[in-house]
């Protein structure tokens, strides 16, 4: 039977290199049928899956293939199936890219309706040389059913599931003394309990199907230290508890995939250039000069540099690391 996912879209753009075609379907029905996928096995990286556009944020030329066919296998996602909220625009979409030029399936989950602009950019630059493949799902993390549903469906479509990146979150920047206390578990909702959800659910299926991987959840410096200028006291203990919740995680899954481990990690970046960042140095210009002063780089960091990271927490790059906080802030906590 056809696997039907309710209340969502997919998007693909390219499938593995055997396919030796791209495929791109925009469903704007209620429910649509995701095309079957032929399963391979793992593949180590080949010529032709580089033969496209590097992205602009890589500014490297590989060696020849030739020279070391299993160059760095250990980064090769092909053939494994990823999760990332948060996924629609932004850092989110970032990493899932690095995910889909590893050769990963990568699903994005977003509340947005339709993608953002970015998101269909990135669909046109991966092509079929990559790999991998990228989809789009509407689902917001704060209702927990449909996210545990939708993961459950993806993989029940691909008999597998390998891991995932929470990276929804939300920001408010409010002193305590002025903080709504409705305002609380709004926030809660999504930089903790989406996050909390979204990993029980993988990891939930991670052991359905007898799959050992990796799941990585987006923290921040901010919940490590107290952000200079940056009053915003509940969302920096959200991401404590992220930080928290990542060392409790990767205790109790350890051994979870029949002795075999589910890894959990907490990625800590420094201060990003986004648009909610933007936001805020519209109302306190004075905010992006103290940051940059404050950071031993002297400068904010993009979003894409935090690819890497995403793909060695996801890959079995890292597969000795369970429960690290992977701070990357420019040296801000260092002090």
């Amino acid at each position: 039977m056809p696997l039907t996912l309710p209340r969502i879209q997919s998007s693909m753009l390219g499938t593995r290199v055997s396919h030796a075609r791209s495929i791109s379907r925009i469903y704007s029905q209620p429910r649509f049928v995701i095309p079957p996928l032929v399963s391979q096995p793992c593949r180590h990286f080949s010529r032709e899956r580089f033969a496209g556009a590097v992205s602009p944020s890589i500014k490297e030329k590989l060696p020849d293939p030739d020279l070391n066919p299993f160059r760095f296998s250990e980064f090769d996602l092909q053939g494994k199936v990823f999760v990332v909220t948060g996924g629609g625009r932004g850092l989110g979409l970032t990493l899932a890219e690095a995910l889909v030029e590893a050769s990963g399936e990568v699903y994005c989950l977003d509340k947005l309706l339709e993608p953002e602009k970015e998101f269909r950019l990135v669909q046109r630059r991966l092509g079929p040389q990559y790999g991998g493949a990228l989809h789009y799902h509407q689902v917001d993390v704060r209702e927990a059913d449909n996210v545990d549903r939708v993961i459950s469906d993806i993989a029940a479509h691909h008999q597998r599931m390998d891991g995932l990146i929470a990276a929804a979150g939300v920001q408010y920047v409010t002193p305590a003394l002025e903080y709504p206390p409705d305002k609380i578990m709004e926030m809660l909702d999504v930089n903790y309990k989406g996050v909390y959800c979204s990993a029980v659910s993988c990891a939930r299926q991670m052991i359905e199907y007898n799959c050992s991987g990796s799941i990585l959840l987006i923290a921040s410096m901010s919940g490590l230290v107290a952000n200079k200028g940056f009053t915003s006291s509940v969302y920096n203990s959200s991401k404590a508890a992220v930080c928290q919740l990542a060392r409790s995680l990767a205790m109790e899954w350890g051994k979870a995939v029949k002795g075999k481990p589910i890894r959990v990690n907490a990625l800590c970046p420094g201060n990003i250039i986004t648009p909610m960042v933007l936001k805020n140095f519209a109302d306190d210009p004075k905010l992006k000069e103290l940051w940059e002063r404050e950071n031993m780089l002297g400068r904010l960091s993009q979003p894409a540099e935090y690819r890497g990271a995403a793909l060695f927490c996801l890959s079995d790059a890292s597969t000795f690391m369970t429960g690290s906080q992977l701070i990357i802030d420019g040296g801000y906590t260092a002090w």
